[in-house]
C-alpha cells in the first residue's frame, strides 16, 4: 500500500478503539505489516456469508453495516470493522460497502497473529483492549438486567393498575379487533373471552358508529395523537344482552406499523338512576312545600265561624312564649292540629314536635315511654331507651288524651313542669330538660280533680293557657267548607270526578250533629266519593239518621211544642254549657255572655235565677 508518514498512522491508530492500549512502538509493527485500501462509492468491501480473513480501520469515508437494502448502521472515519475475522474464519454476519470514496487500513488475520507472537507489547495492548471491551459488555449487561428488573416491575404495576380498575378498560386494534381487556371490563361485556373479537359488536348501532368515527378520524392523521372523551353516553350490549349506558374516554398509541386505541367506559346506570331519584324527590318536595304552603295558611285550619278564629287568635297569643297549653274539645275536634300550630308558630319551631297519646299506652309500659328507662329496669328492658321527654328536650312535646295518664304518673309529670327534671326508671341520675308542655283532652279536668281522679295542682300547672276547640256542630259554614276542601282531596286521591253541593247537601250536612266531629266528617266524605257515580252521591243515605232511620232533614222539619218548664229547662242547660265552654268566665272578650250573646249583667241575673253554682 501507498506509505504514510508512519508517525501519522501511528498517531490515528492510537486514537482507534482497538488499538488504543497499544504502546506506539507495537503500532509502527503493525504499520509495516497493513496494506491501505481504497474503495469506490458503493463499492462492496465484503459481502455477508464470505469467510474473513482480515479486519479493517477507516482511514477516510464512510461505510455501511447492511443486508441487502436494510442497513442496520453506519461508520465513519477511525471505527473499525470485522475485528472477529483475526481470531476465527467464521462466516460475515452482514454486508459492508462505502457510503462514499473510502480508503481503509486492511489488517490480515496471519500478519495480525505474526506480530501477536513476536511483539510481547502489541499483544498486551490488544489483551488489555478486549479485557475492557469485555467490562465494558459486563456493565451493559448488568444495566440490562437491572432495566429488564424495572421494566418487570413497571410492567407488574401497570398489569395491577389496569387489572384493579373499578373501569372496564378494551385496547383494541386498526381493525377494530380487541387486543386486552381488564375484569371489570370482561363483566361489562359480560365475556370472559373477548379477545379478538370485534369491539364495535358490544354497542349499539349510534355508539358503534360513534367510536368507529372517531378511530377513522385518528387514522386520517397518524401523527395526531387523539385522547377525547366520547362525545356522548355509549350503550353497552353484554353477550347476555344486558344493557348499560356508559360514559368515557378514547385514546391511540402505537407506531407507524401499528396503531391501538384504549377505551375506558364507566358505567353510569346507578348515577342516572340516583340522579333520577333525586330529580324525582326535588319535583316531590316542591309538591310537598306547595301542600304544606297551601295546608300551613293558618296552619292548615280552616275556620270562618267566630268561634274557631277566635281559637286562631288564641294561638297566636300563646305560641310566642313557653307556658303550658291544655286544649279542651271533644274527641275528632282537631286538638292536635291545634297543638301542631301553636308549635309551628313558636320559637321552638326547628326543634321536635314529639306526641304521645297517654290512652293508647298500657299503665305499665307509659312510664317507660315518657321518661326512658336504663336495661335491667323491668323485666324485658334488654337495653337503655330514651323517653319521649328526652327527646322532646329543646323542643314541644304534646301529651294527648293526658286525662288518661295513671295518678301515679302525675306528680313526676308535675315535677318536670316545675323543676325541669326527671329520672328515667331504674336510674338515680336526675336528667335536666328544657321542654315545652301541650296537653289536650276531650274530659272535664276539673271535675276529675275533684273526684280524685286528676291531681289538681297538675292541672292548674297545664292550665295555664287554655284553649276550647268547639265542637263541629257548633262551627256554622265551616262544616260546608271543610267538606268541599275534602271532597276535592278525595275526589283526586281516588281519581273520581268532582262532586258539587247542592243547598239541600249543605243543608244536611250543617244539620246533623256531627258525634265525632271533624274525623267523622273525614270518613264520611271518603265512604261517599268512593260510592259516588258520575259525580252524584245520595247523601241521605250516607248521613246517619237519628231515629227511625230516617234522614237528619226529615227530623228538622218536625217541630216539637215545649212547655214553659221545659224551656226554662232548656235555657238552664244551655247556661250551664256555656258557662262550662268558657270555664265559668261569664263577661269579657271569650266569655259565656259573649258566647250566648246576651249582656253580662243579663246572664249573671239568669245564674243566681236559676241557682246555677260554680263546681268546688
Amino acid at each position: 500500500m501507498a506509505k504514510k508518514e508512519t508517525s501519522t498512522l501511528i498517531n490515528f491508530l492510537s486514537n482507534v478503539s482497538f488499538f488504543s492500549e497499544v504502546s506506539k512502538p507495537s503500532l509502527k509493527h503493525l504499520c509495516e505489516s497493513a496494506e491501505e485500501v481504497t474503495f469506490r462509492k458503493n463499492e462492496t468491501i465484503f459481502k455477508k456469508n464470505e469467510e474473513g480473513d482480515s479486519m479493517y480501520v477507516i482511514l477516510k469515508g464512510s461505510v455501511k453495516i447492511h443486508e441487502n437494502n436494510y442497513v442496520f448502521s453506519t461508520m465513519i472515519k477511525g471505527d473499525c470493522f470485522g475485528e472477529y475475522a483475526l481470531i476465527d474464519d467464521k462466516k460475515r454476519s452482514a454486508s459492508v460497502s462505502t457510503l462514499e470514496k473510502t480508503v481503509v487500513l486492511k489488517i490480515e488475520r496471519h500478519r495480525f497473529l505474526d506480530i501477536m507472537s513476536r511483539d510481547s507489547g502489541f499483544s498486551l495492548g490488544i489483551l488489555a483492549v478486549l479485557i475492557k471491551r469485555h467490562r465494558n459488555i459486563d456493565a451493559i449487561q448488568e444495566n440490562l438486567s437491572n432495566s429488564k428488573q424495572a421494566l418487570e416491575l413497571a410492567n407488574s404495576k401497570m398489569k395491577g393498575l389496569i387489572e384493579g380498575a373499578m373501569d372496564a378498560i378494551v385496547m383494541f386494534d386498526s381493525n377494530f379487533r380487541i387486543v386486552l381487556t381488564n375484569p371489570s371490563a370482561n363483566k361489562l361485556l359480560e365475556n370472559d373471552d373477548a379477545l379478538q373479537r370485534n369491539v364495535l359488536y358490544f354497542f349499539d348501532e349510534d355508539s358503534a358508529n360513534i367510536i368507529e368515527s372517531l378511530v377513522n378520524k385518528g387514522l386520517e392523521d397518524d401523527k395526531k395523537a387523539i385522547n377525547n372523551y366520547l362525545p356522548n353516553v355509549v350503550k353497552v350490549i353484554g353477550s347476555d344482552d344486558t344493557e348499560t349506558l356508559n360514559e368515557g374516554t378514547i385514546s391511540k398509541y402505537g407506531n407507524e406499523a401499528e396503531t391501538f386505541y384504549t377505551l375506558i367506559l364507566r358505567n353510569i346506570e346507578e348515577r342516572l338512576e340516583a340522579e333520577d331519584q333525586i330529580s324525582f324527590l326535588t319535583k316531590q318536595t316542591q309538591y310537598l312545600e306547595e301542600e304544606i304552603k297551601e295546608l300551613t295558611s293558618d296552619y292548615g285550619i280552616i275556620a270562618e265561624d267566630k268561634s274557631m278564629r277566635n281559637v286562631l287568635n288564641l294561638i297566636e297569643q300563646v305560641a310566642t312564649t313557653d307556658a303550658s297549653v291544655l286544649i279542651n274539645g271533644e274527641t275528632g275536634t282537631g286538638k292536635e292540629l291545634v297543638a301542631r300550630a301553636i308549635h309551628k308558630a313558636s320559637n321552638r319551631n326547628d326543634k321536635p314536635l314529639i306526641r304521645i297519646n297517654c290512652g293508647a299506652i298500657p299503665e305499665n309500659l307509659i312510664e317507660s315511654e315518657l321518661f326512658g328507662h336504663k336495661k335491667g329496669a323491668f323485666t324485658g328492658a334488654t337495653s337503655d331507651r330514651k323517653g319521649r321527654f328526652l327527646l322532646a328536650d329543646k323542643g314541644t312535646i304534646f301529651l294527648d288524651e293526658i286525662g288518661e295518664m295513671p295518678i301515679n304518673l302525675q306528680p313526676k309529670l308535675l315535677r318536670i313542669i316545675q323543676e325541669g327534671e326527671f329520672e328515667a326508671v331504674g336510674s338515680s341520675e336526675t336528667i335536666k330538660v328544657d321542654v315545652r308542655i301541650i296537653a289536650a283532652t276531650h274530659q272535664d279536668l276539673l271535675q276529675h280533680s275533684n273526684e280524685g281522679k286528676f291531681r289538681e295542682d297538675l292541672y292548674y300547672r297545664l292550665n295555664v293557657f287554655p284553649i276550647i276547640v268547639p265542637p263541629l256542630r257548633l262551627r256554622g259554614n265551616d262544616i260546608y267548607i271543610i267538606a268541599n276542601e275534602m271532597i276535592q282531596q278525595f275526589s283526586n286521591k281516588l281519581a273520581k270526578p268532582m262532586v258539587e253541593l247542592t243547598k239541600a247537601d249543605k243543608s244536611l250536612l250543617i244539620a246533623y250533629s256531627w258525634p265525632g266531629n271533624v274525623r267523622e266528617l273525614q270518613n264520611l266524605i271518603e265512604r261517599a266519593i268512593i260510592i259516588s257515580q258520575n259525580g252524584v252521591i245520595n247523601w241521605e243515605a250516607i248521613i246517619p239518621s237519628t231515629t227511625n232511620n230516617e234522614p237528619v232533614f226529615q227530623e228538622t222539619q218536625h217541630e216539637k211544642i215545649h212547655t214553659g218548664k221545659e224551656l226554662l229547662n232548656l235555657e238552664k242547660e244551655n247556661i250551664l254549657k256555656a258557662l262550662k265552654l268558657t270555664r265559668w268566665k261569664i263577661s269579657g272578650k271569650h266569655g259565656a255572655a259573649e258566647l250566648l250573646q246576651i249582656p253580662a249583667t243579663t246572664l249573671a241575673s239568669k245564674i243566681k235565677a236559676f241557682g246555677i253554682h260554680r263546681p268546688v
